[in-house]
C-alpha cells in the first residue's frame, strides 16, 4: 500500500472515504518508484495540517454524541476506557496502539495505519502494551537477549484530571536503540510540575527490527524504521492527543540516551524544514549519537548479512524475503547476536543517514543552524560513559588499543594522538591507584574533591570514559551552576530519592563561555567527525 494513501486516512474519516483511500492506495502502491521511506515523509508533511484541522470538527461532532465518561476516548480504529489512579491522582490510558504490527510482510516497512472500525466496543486501557524485542548491550559475559513482541507499537497517556488543552511532552524511552520500553510511570513528572501537562510515552521497533540497514533493505522496504515509527506516534499525537486534552499545538518531544539521541534526530530531519508541524520543543537527556554510517556504508551492510546468517538466511540472493519469512524469535535471536559481535558496550545496530529522513549526520546539519521545533534543552550527567567502557584499561597502551582498534577504528594514529592531546593524561596509571584519582578535569593535587571525582573509575580507565561520554553522548558545554550529588538507585525516581524541598535552580549562565577545556576538545571531535563518522 502506497504510504501517501495510509498517512491520508490517519484521522478518522467515514467508512467510504477510508475504504475508497485503502483500495486505490493499495492499486497504487506496486508501481511506486520512489522509495517508501521518502514517500512517507513526503505525505506526512503534506498532510498532518489538513488532517488536524478535519480532526478538530469531528472531535467536537463526536463529543455532541458520545457518551460523557470522561475516561472513554475514540479513536476511530478502537474505543479505550482509561482509569483513574486516586494515589496519583492522574488518568491512565495504557496499551493503546498507534499502529499495525509490524510483523509478516509489514517487517521493515514503514508503520502502517491501523484499519478503521467505527462499531469498535469500548476496551480497558488498564495494562501495558507488550514491549519490543531487545537485548542489551555488548558484553564479555554471555549473549544478552530479552524476549519481546514484534507486535510492540504501542502508547501510554497520563493526563491530569479535566485536562484541558494542555502542553503535551512525547517521552521517548532509551536504550541505545536495542533496549528499553515506555513503560515508565511518569506520575512523579507531571504532579512534581502542578501536573501543568500530560505525557505520552511511545515504543518503537528496536535492534535489527528497527535498525537494519542496506542497500537492499532500503529498496524492499525502510531503513531508520524505528524512526519512522516515532514519526508515526508523532503524527498520531497531533491527531489525536486533543481527545486526552492535549493541546496539539503544543508538543515537547523529550528523551534519554536513545531517547534524547531520537530527539536530536528529529530536530536534523530534513535539512532542519519541518519547523514546528510535529513538535515545538525538544528535551535531550545525555543524546545518544554513536558512530553515523550512511546506509549502504560498509559496516551496516556487513552487519545485515551477519544478521542474515545467524538467522539461517544465504549471504547472496534473496536474502530480505528470507529473513521476512523467519518466525519471529529466529530474528530476535539473531538479533541478540549481532549485538554481542560489537565492540564491548555497543549494541549491533543504531540510526544511519538514510537520505529520506536523516538527511545529514548530526555534525554537518548542526552547523548550518537549521533544526526543526523552536529550542531545544540538552543536559548530560557526570561520568555516563563508564557503563560503555571496558573495566581493563588501566595503561596508557590499553587506551590507545582500545581507541584505535574498538573505539575509533578508522582514525589514524596521528588523529588518536589528537584525542589523546585533547584528554591529558592527569592521573596515576597504577591500577592500584587511589579509587578517586581524577575526573578528568586536573589532578589532586590541584584541589579535586570527592563531589568532582569520578566514584567508579580511575586514571586511564576514567579517561577512557571521558572520551566515550564527550563524543558520543554529545556532553555540551556546563554553563554554571552548584553540584549536588545524592545516592540513587535503580528504579526509583530522583524526586524518590532526594532531599524533600530539592529542586532546580534556574539563572542566567553564559553560554559562549567554555568550562575546562571543553571547546577544545569539541573541536577536535569536529575535525574528526567524517572520520569517526558522527
Amino acid at each position: 500500500m502506497a504510504p501517501k494513501r495510509w498517512i491520508s486516512v490517519l484521522v478518522p474519516a467515514s467508512t467510504l472515504v477510508l475504504c475508497a483511500l485503502l483500495a486505490a492506495g493499495a492499486a497504487a502502491g506496486a508501481s511506486d518508484s520512489t522509495d517508501l521511506a521518502t514517500q512517507f515523509v513526503a505525505d506526512l508533511i503534506a498532510n498532518v495540517t489538513g488532517l488536524m484541522q478535519q480532526q478538530q470538527a469531528e472531535v467536537e461532532s463526536s463529543r455532541s454524541c458520545s457518551n460523557d465518561d470522561p475516561l472513554v476516548v475514540d479513536l476511530g480504529y478502537a474505543k479505550y476506557r482509561g482509569y483513574h489512579n486516586a494515589t496519583t491522582g492522574l488518568n491512565y490510558w495504557k496499551g493503546i496502539p498507534f499502529a499495525a504490527p509490524p510483523t509478516g510482510n509489514l517487517r521493515w516497512q514503514p508503520p502502517q495505519m491501523l484499519p478503521p472500525n467505527p462499531d469498535a466496543p469500548i476496551v480497558n486501557a488498564s495494562a501495558f502494551g507488550p514491549v519490543c524485542p531487545q537485548s542489551p548491550p555488548s558484553s564479555a559475559g554471555p549473549v544478552g537477549f530479552i524476549p519481546g513482541d514484534e507486535d510492540c507499537l504501542y502508547l501510554n497517556v497520563y493526563a491530569p484530571p479535566q485536562a484541558v488543552e494542555l502542553p503535551v511532552l512525547v517521552w521517548i524511552h532509551g536504550g541505545g536503540y536495542g533496549l528499553g520500553d515506555g513503560r515508565q510511570d511518569m506520575a512523579d513528572f507531571i504532579n512534581a510540575n502542578n501536573q501543568s501537562f500530560l505525557v505520552v510515552a511511545i515504543q518503537y521497533r528496536l535492534g535489527a527490527f528497527g535498525w537494519l540497514s542496506s542497500a537492499e533493505v532500503k529498496k524492499r522496504g525502510v531503513v531508520n524504521a524505528g524512526m519512522l515509527d516515532q514519526v508515526f506516534a508523532l503524527a498520531w499525537v497531533k491527531t489525536h492527543v486533543r481527545r486526552f486534552g492535549g493541546d496539539p499545538d503544543r508538543v515537547t518531544i523529550s528523551g534519554e540516551s536513545g531517547g534524547a539521541g531520537s530527539v536530536m534526530y528529529h530536530g536534523i530531519a530534513l535539512e532542519g524544514t519541518l519547523g514546528d508541524l510535529l513538535f515545538r520543543q525538544g528535551i535531550a537527556a545525555s543524546p545518544y549519537l554513536p558512530f553515523q554510517y550512511d546506509y549502504d556504508d560498509a559496516l551496516p551492510t556487513k552487519r545485515y548479512y551477519t544478521f542474515a546468517k545467524f538467522a539461517g538466511c544465504p549471504g547472496s540472493g534473496d536474502v530480505f524475503d528470507c529473513l521476512v519469512g523467519k518466525d519471529t524469535l529466529t530474528l530476535q535471536v539473531a538479533s541478540a547476536n549481532v549485538t554481542q559481535t560489537a565492540v564491548h558496550g555497543y549494541w549491533g545496530f543504531w540510526p544511519v543517514t538514510d537520505g529520506s529522513y536523516i538527511v545529514n549526520r548530526p555534525s554537518q546539519q548542526l552547523l548550518t543552524g537549521r533544526v526543526n521545533g523552536r529550542r531545544v534543552l540538552v543536559g548530560h550527567n557526570a561520568n555516563e560513559g563508564s557503563f560503555f567502557v571496558p573495566r581493563n584499561i588501566t595503561t596508557e597502551a590499553d587506551l590507545v588499543n582500545w581507541l584505535s582498534g574498538s573505539e575509533f577504528p578508522n582514525l589514524s594514529p596521528a588523529q588518536i594522538d589528537a584525542i589523546l592531546a585533547a584528554n591529558p593524561n592527569s592521573a596515576p596509571t597504577d591500577p592500584a591507584g587511589p579509587h578517586f584519582a581524577t575526573d578528568g578535569r586536573g589532578t589532586a593535587a590541584a584541589g579535586d574533591t570527592v563531589v568532582q571525582v569520578a566514584p567508579d573509575a580511575n586514571g586511564q580507565l576514567q579517561r577512557a570514559s571521558n572520551i566515550y561520554a564527550e563524543a558520543l553522548f554529545v556532553n555540551l558545554n556546563e554553563t554554571g551552576g552548584t553540584p549536588y550529588t545524592t545516592q540513587l538507585y535503580w528504579g526509583p525516581t530522583v524526586t524518590q530519592m532526594a532531599e524533600p524541598g530539592l529542586r532546580n535552580a534556574f539563572g542566567l549562565g553564559s553560554g559562549v563561555t567554555w568550562e575546562g577545556g571543553r571547546k577544545a576538545r569539541c573541536d577536535v571531535y569536529l575535525s574528526l567527525a567524517d572520520s569517526i563518522p558522527l
